[in-house]
Formats: C-alpha cells, structure tokens, sequence
C-alpha cells in the first residue's frame, strides 16, 4: 500500500507548484521577448539587404558608418544567437511545464484521495 504523503510534504507540493508557475510566468515573457527581437533583427536584415546608400550600425551606444556585408554578417551572426537562446528557454520553458503538470496531477491526486477518505 502507498503511503500517504503528510501535511508537510502536501505543503511542500504546492509551494513548488507555484515556484514553477511563477518560472513559466517569467520564461513566457522572456520568450515574448527574445521573438520579438528575432523579429526586429529580421526587419532589419531587410532593410540593409535593401538598401543602397551607407548602412550605420549601433556599436556601444555610438553609431558608426559600415559596409553593408559587414552589417549582414553581423544580423546574420545575432538572428543565430537569438534562435539558439529562444531554442534554449523554450526548452527550459517546456520541462518546467512538464513538472508542472505533474505536480498538478499528483496534488489532485491527494486531495481526491482525502476526499474520499472523508466521506
């Protein structure tokens, strides 16, 4: 027969329920993020690609005149960067929800089982 987990360790249960909530909560927003600069690195990758005139780029907080390959490469080199950090939170995001559901079951699971018990 299974033992029943005690008061304590019930408690120690949904503590870290809400500790994985509140990590989803804030790898969600972080991925918002991190797509939405993919998306303005992509948007900028057009815009050089398009154009014909100099091309300046954001270095340090100054802005300074560069070659167009240059400035490809570089968008080039931070759109990889931003896919393999979004590839990774995800990733992240994904086993945190996977606990989270377990959690969530074994939690019903006890308190299912306490109400029947009661009856």
């Amino acid at each position: 027969m299974v033992q029943q987990p005690n008061e304590q360790d019930i408690e120690k249960m949904v503590r870290d329920y809400q500790v994985v909530q509140e990590q989803l909560r804030m790898y969600a927003v972080q991925l918002e993020q991190l797509k939405a600069q993919k998306v303005e690195l992509e948007r900028a990758n057009e815009e050089v690609g398009g154009s014909s005139g100099k091309v300046y780029i954001s270095v340090g907080g100054v802005i300074v005149e560069t070659t167009k390959d240059k400035a490809l490469a570089d968008l080039k080199d931070r759109v990889e960067l931003s896919d393999t950090r979004i590839s990774s939170v995800t990733k992240q995001f994904n086993e945190l929800r996977s606990r989270e559901k377990q959690l969530s079951e074994r939690i019903t699971e006890i308190y299912k089982s306490a109400q029947g018990g009661q009856q």
